[in-house]
């Protein structure tokens, strides 16, 4: 008898009590449970809002239940004997009190991430974080965890089975970045004061050399490592694309657009394909050279860069297309058509012109809101561009996604030529 047959039997009960046994590190498939509870409100044979609540409870029990085991065992065993793991009194103390101060965060996203969301509980028991805290950020992150799967379960339906791995595993993936973001910026936190020194004595050096002021050297530091960010993960496509690991995300992608949006979204959606249009991209365009005028410190060099960037731009995408379709005829000639569509060339274009625009505008607005809202209606504008692609099947997501990569590096070198023209 599978797994998923006792939620059929037995329904919430299961779900209940599997949950409660996962978050106390017994081998439960909980995930493969939850997605199967969604795919049963999908067939109208359990209720949503129930199956969350119940899956919640659950969660919330386990993680309840393990953190009062390490509460009562853990932390007496481990001041007896953890200093045979380098554990000892002394660490355990140092460990306590960062996780209480910084880890707690880590609750919320520890679910996503297989094998640490069951030993949260217990860990948080032993380093004596405080039970208001840890039910504050445990409860919460159970209650997204649980949402996120059942809500996953009953947007595939039928299909459920068939993308549960592929999109766990971008959750997996997603949920590992996250924490390893909220950890850097807590760490960052704790060690702010040597981190400043080292970027100022940084700085001071490019300022020896460049004789600028720190705004300029913070955006030039700033866009170097974004950029180098984009490199890494530029490099990570191609091997991607070459070994063929893009279609699990080309499915669940397209599959989650064909779910989200119907055919009453189609006149939306045509609304929405104007945004990468050649007309839009060249209205973008003229309010570039209009903000220029207007507010441009250095309009000489601001105008080269937008001439290199867009002119460039296209003949960088060109070459790109060159170099694919050369390595497809000798790497993959079976995926040599797919191949040679990747990096999407609107993609490329959408990204460098209106994020060139985005990049003046914060540059030479002094008020902070505006940084804000020109840097969300930037990536709303990306996102509404790609949806809508997806939605009429004009590119598949790997495309797109590669595009603003490429775009992203491409761009990131331009600005770093101009702030380099501002300081000399």
């Amino acid at each position: 008898m599978s797994v998923t047959s006792y939620v059929d039997q037995y329904g919430y009960i299961v779900l209940l009590l599997a949950l409660l046994l996962e978050m106390i590190a017994i081998p439960v498939p909980g995930e493969v449970l939850m997605s199967y509870a969604g795919y049963m409100v999908h067939m109208h044979q359990l209720n949503w809002i129930l199956s969350i609540f119940i899956a919640d409870i659950g969660t919330s029990v386990g993680m309840t239940t393990a953190y009062f085991i390490g509460q009562r065992l853990g932390a007496p065993f481990l001041q007896k004997y953890g200093y045979f793991i380098h554990l000892g009194p002394d660490q355990l103390e140092k460990t306590s009190r960062w996780f209480n101060k910084y880890g707690n965060k880590l609750l919320v996203v520890a679910y996503f991430i297989p094998g640490v969301r069951h030993i949260t509980g217990y860990f948080s028991g032993i380093t004596k974080l405080p039970f208001r805290s840890f039910a504050i950020f445990a409860y919460s992150g159970a209650f997204i965890w649980t949402t996120t799967f059942i809500s996953l379960g009953k947007l595939l339906g039928p299909q459920w089975e068939q993308f549960h791995e592929a999109v766990k595993k971008y959750l997996v993936i997603g949920g590992i970045a996250t924490a390893c973001a909220i950890a850097a910026y807590y760490l960052f936190r704790y060690y702010r004061k040597q981190i400043f020194w080292a970027v100022m004595a940084v700085l001071r050096r490019m300022l020896l050399i460049f004789r600028s002021r720190v705004r300029a050297e913070f955006v030039i530091f700033g866009t170097a490592l974004a950029t180098l960010l984009l490199t890494v993960l530029m490099i990570t496509m191609i091997q991607n694309l070459f070994s063929e690991d893009f279609s699990d995300f080309n499915d669940v992608i397209s599959l989650i657009v064909s779910l989200l949006f119907k055919n009453h979204w189609t006149g939306v959606m045509k609304g929405l394909l104007v945004l990468s249009s050649r007309k839009a991209l060249i209205l973008v365009m003229v309010m570039t050279v209009l903000w220029i005028i207007w507010k441009g410190k250095d309009r000489t060099h601001e105008f080269l860069i937008l001439l290199i960037a867009t002119i460039g731009g296209e003949m960088y995408q060109n070459v790109l297309h060159e170099v694919f379709h050369r390595m497809s005829a000798t790497e993959v000639p079976t995926f040599s058509h797919f191949v040679f569509s990747f990096p999407s060339d609107q993609a490329i274009m959408i990204l460098i012109i209106y994020g060139y625009f985005t990049y003046l505008v914060v540059r030479h607005a002094e008020v902070f809101w505006i940084h804000t809202f020109m840097d969300v209606l930037l990536l709303a504008v990306l996102l509404f561009a790609a949806v809508s692609h997806i939605f009429f099947g004009l590119e598949v997501p790997s495309n797109i996604a590669g595009g603003y990569v490429f775009g992203g590096v491409w761009l990131g070198l331009n600005i770093l030529l101009l702030e380099i023209f501002h300081i000399i």
